[in-house]
């Protein structure tokens, strides 16, 4: 046996042994008990699930979970589901328990699951036989379900129903149990990353979907449809599904629905990726911590995150197309240079309306113009604690020298300025004592426009100009490559983070007006007013 089918068969011996092994089943109970409870069961879902599946089920279910485990059973005529919740929600194994349950209480016998190819269905498939063949407790109340045909791409039941797992173009024609059509589609990791970078290819699987898979069902008899798979890209299976779901949920008397679930969420029955990144919290709390999902989402770029777990799949932004990397001029010849902090007060903030407010990075940027030219030198961009940020103020001293001035920025706006006031005046003297000298900071009180409207406003332009230069002996900075990666992915449309570029336009109003300062003798700079919080 080839290593790789060994490996394959070991892992299949182990699940089927813990399913054996992880069933109380009660066999004292007589066969009246038996099925006085069975049918109590299966009155109640939920609570079929979880007797059938404790270990499977051992998070409680989310609301909305609950929610679309009722809509599938509570649609038992034709129906059109499309389930796009992000990662690590769930949707293949709640998908799993409905159809399960809707296989053995016999409302479904002719089902067939389809994937990206033949081998990644039969994959899928092989949960489903696992469960009938080794869940103790379904041959407990059900019987033995293992039939005569029990393979691994097709298997039926000893009581008839049929499963069969086909990939996407494969012919579904004469796919029937006994007389019966397929009265149950499961669509499941439809689309692939590779694919959806070609419009023909997705062309052919819908294609293939709507003329030869659905019509295996027969026009006298239900059928219930089920797509899983989060939004991958912005014309894709799931997403055509996903509107088809739109248009019949639209109808006097509603044939579908698309439920769309990120990872964190203001409003479950609302999904806005922007508002949902910015202000969501954890929709399964029972199982996705706030903490795991920001130690994970830190692990991988935003636009990852933003694909997988806010279904949002931006792969770059509109106005910063590639940014320009150069040799910066010697820095005593530039005649000041400015040190611009946002100190994103921390990292779970609570709004006006009380809601958690996630996923700002504080950033301090160190820029200077020269020759009309707005030169990023160095700078941080990350989670960390306020000491640390008071200590970049410091790191961007150093690197400077004495030579040119610095001008040393700190933004504070009308919301934040009780926490300057509380929290930052204090720091940066205790880090004077520490250092043994005071960096000179300035609150930045400007009331600034949209943070969409002046990066774009201010700084595009710019860019556009090749008049924005990122210094080249930085590129290997991790802060300047999370600086790079914002901009790229800057979009009114993309709610990931620009904390970064929004540090870089606040950095270049203070030099610019500055600039017009030196070059006018006017006696404003940057603040619209003299400020008596200058420490």
């Amino acid at each position: 046996m080839k290593a790789t089918h060994k490996a394959l068969a070991e892992d299949w011996a182990s699940f089927l042994v813990r399913l054996r092994r992880e069933d109380d089943v009660p066999v004292d109970l007589d066969y009246a008990e038996r099925e006085k409870r069975r049918l109590r069961l299966e009155a109640h879902p939920l609570e079929w699930i979880k007797e059938f599946f404790p270990q499977e089920a051992k998070y409680e279910f989310a609301d909305f979970q609950k929610r679309a485990i009722a809509r599938i059973l509570d649609h038992p005529g034709n129906w059109y589901e499309v389930l796009s919740w992000s990662r690590e929600l769930a949707k293949s194994t709640v998908v799993m328990f409905v159809v399960l349950y809707m296989a053995l209480t016999g409302r479904k016998c002719n089902i067939i699951l389809c994937s990206n190819s033949k081998d990644n269905a039969a994959d899928l498939l092989s949960v489903y036989r696992g469960q009938l063949e080794n869940n103790e407790r379904i041959k407990f109340y059900y019987g033995e379900q293992k039939g005569v045909k029990w393979e691994e791409a097709h298997f039926v039941t000893r009581g008839g129903i049929s499963f069969k797992a086909l990939g996407a173009g494969q012919s579904p024609r004469g796919k029937k149990n006994k007389t019966f059509r397929s009265d149950l589609l499961l669509l499941d990791d439809f689309d692939t990353d590779e694919e959806c970078r070609n419009p023909d290819i997705i062309n052919q699987k819908w294609n293939w979907f709507e003329d030869a898979l659905y019509f295996t069902r027969s026009f006298s008899e239900p059928l219930t449809t089920v797509w899983c798979g989060n939004i991958i890209a912005k014309d894709c299976c799931i997403v055509r599904a996903g509107q088809k779901a739109l248009e019949l949920s639209a109808r006097e008397t509603p044939l579908g629905y698309w439920d769309v679930i990120n990872i964190r969420m203001v409003n479950t029955r609302k999904p806005n990726p922007k508002d949902d990144f910015a202000y969501g919290t954890s929709v399964w709390p029972e199982k996705n911590s706030e903490e795991a999902i920001d130690d994970v989402l830190a692990q991988v770029s935003a636009a990852s995150g933003q694909k997988e777990c806010f279904n949002n799949p931006v792969t770059e932004g509109t106005y910063f197309k590639e940014i320009r990397w150069g040799k910066i001029p010697p820095l005593k010849h530039f005649p000041f240079l400015v040190s611009y902090g946002d100190p994103a007060p921390s990292n779970k903030v609570v709004n006006k309306k009380g809601v958690k407010k996630l996923g700002s990075f504080k950033a301090n940027f160190l820029v200077g113009i020269l020759d009309n030219i707005l030169y990023v030198i160095t700078g941080y961009l990350d989670h960390v604690k306020q000491e640390e940020f008071v200590n970049w103020y410091y790191y961007q001293r150093e690197y400077v020298g004495d030579v040119p001035q610095i001008y040393n920025l700190i933004e504070n706006n009308k919301l934040q300025d009780p926490f300057y006031e509380q929290v930052f005046i204090p720091l940066f003297a205790e880090m004077a004592t520490k250092k043994g000298y005071m960096i000179n900071i300035s609150p930045d009180t400007r009331d600034k426009p949209d943070k969409f409207v002046r990066i774009e406003g201010n700084l595009e332009p710019l860019h556009r100009q090749g008049r924005m230069v990122f210094n080249i002996a930085e590129k290997e900075n991790p802060h300047m490559k999370k600086l790079e990666e914002q901009f790229l992915l800057f979009d009114d449309g993309l709610p990931a983070p620009a904390d970064g570029p929004d540090c870089i336009e606040g950095g270049w109003f203070f030099a610019n007006q500055k600039q017009r300062q030196l070059v006018t003798g006017a006696i404003t700079i940057g603040m619209r007013r003299a400020n008596p919080k200058r420490l």
